[in-house]
């Protein structure tokens, strides 16, 4: 089965290779050192170790623009298996969960084919890796924990763990001060109740650059559609104890919350969100799709960079 760290392996097979790619994995120790704490927080109940995957891609015939190459940090959610933790899925919840790194396969999908298609910007990649298991050391609700920037976030339920890794992913790429992150990730149930298996959601924090990600999700005949943050479902997810808590009221606005809590580790860097819980995996084959893991999100990533422009950012 895809562990941690055999998709790390797999990463490296897919991306080291190239000579415009600098390629690392951090392990646990170096992921304790430099404070990732959702990601060692989902990662305690496994015996598999956690991973974190950066790549950079350098283009070998920059886009310079005022003397700056544009820079766009991809972060994929990675969990390459999900039971719930402690919040344990029922059996037939975790029947798919292995294609939970669906996300993070996105990511690096993409950044493999950026040296083929003379791709002329900067992207980094960076994937948080983990399975989300029950055992005996696994964190549990009512935990709270200590994030890469700082911020505290109350575990109620340990089965939204991808939000937890991804704010870890998410600080590491806001430090960077790219021009634009995106982010992608099987997050919400709720976002297939609204959309269904054939469209993602797409939440942002800037207008411009969320419209380019859905002109180019179009332009890739990947669905996608605009749900809102809404300031005043920010206090869905306040914690008494924490900054934060893992979870919005019940029944209520899922993909939203998870978004919101999202929204607060990207500092004020122009941010897409993409949840594809639905497109990223396929009951049948249909269309273009294939039965299993559909590799959702490859084309948008790649149609917005191949076209990009900082004067539009």
């Amino acid at each position: 089965s895809m562990t941690p760290r055999r998709l790390a392996e797999v990463a490296e097979e897919e991306l080291g290779s190239s000579g415009e790619v600098t390629f690392e994995v951090w392990d646990e120790q170096r992921i304790a050192d430099e404070h990732l704490g959702g990601l060692l927080g989902v990662a305690r109940g496994s015996a598999e170790p956690p991973r974190l995957i950066r790549a950079l891609y350098e283009p070998s015939d920059p886009l310079e623009v005022d003397g700056h190459v544009p820079h766009v940090v991809l972060v994929g959610k990675g969990i390459t298996f999900d039971s719930g933790g402690l919040s344990l899925k029922t059996a037939g919840g975790m029947m798919t969960m292995k294609t939970d790194m669906s996300g993070a396969a996105a990511v690096i999908g993409a950044l493999s084919v950026c040296g083929d298609l003379g791709i002329r910007i900067r992207v980094t990649a960076l994937t948080p890796v983990t399975e989300n298991m029950p055992g005996g050391r696994a964190t549990k609700p009512g935990d709270v924990l200590t994030i890469r920037n700082g911020k505290t976030i109350e575990v109620l339920n340990t089965d939204a763990e991808g939000r937890l890794v991804l704010a870890d992913g998410l600080s590491l790429a806001a430090e960077l001060e790219p021009d634009a992150i995106i982010d992608l990730a099987t997050l919400t149930g709720a976002c297939v109740v609204a959309l269904g298996n054939a469209v993602a959601g797409l939440f942002g924090n800037d207008d411009d650059f969320s419209a380019r990600v859905t002109a180019a999700s179009q332009r890739a005949g990947e669905g996608t559609w605009p749900l809102p943050l809404p300031d005043e479902y920010r206090k869905h997810i306040d914690s008494d104890i924490a900054d934060m808590k893992n979870i919005g009221k019940t029944g209520e606005a899922g993909a939203i919350s998870a978004a919101l809590l999202l929204a607060r580790f990207v500092n004020d860097v122009p941010w897409v969100h993409l949840d594809i819980a639905g497109p990223a995996r396929s009951d049948e084959n249909d269309g273009v799709l294939t039965k299993g893991g559909t590799g959702f999100g490859v084309r948008t990533l790649i149609e917005l960079l191949d076209g990009y422009s900082p004067s539009s950012v």
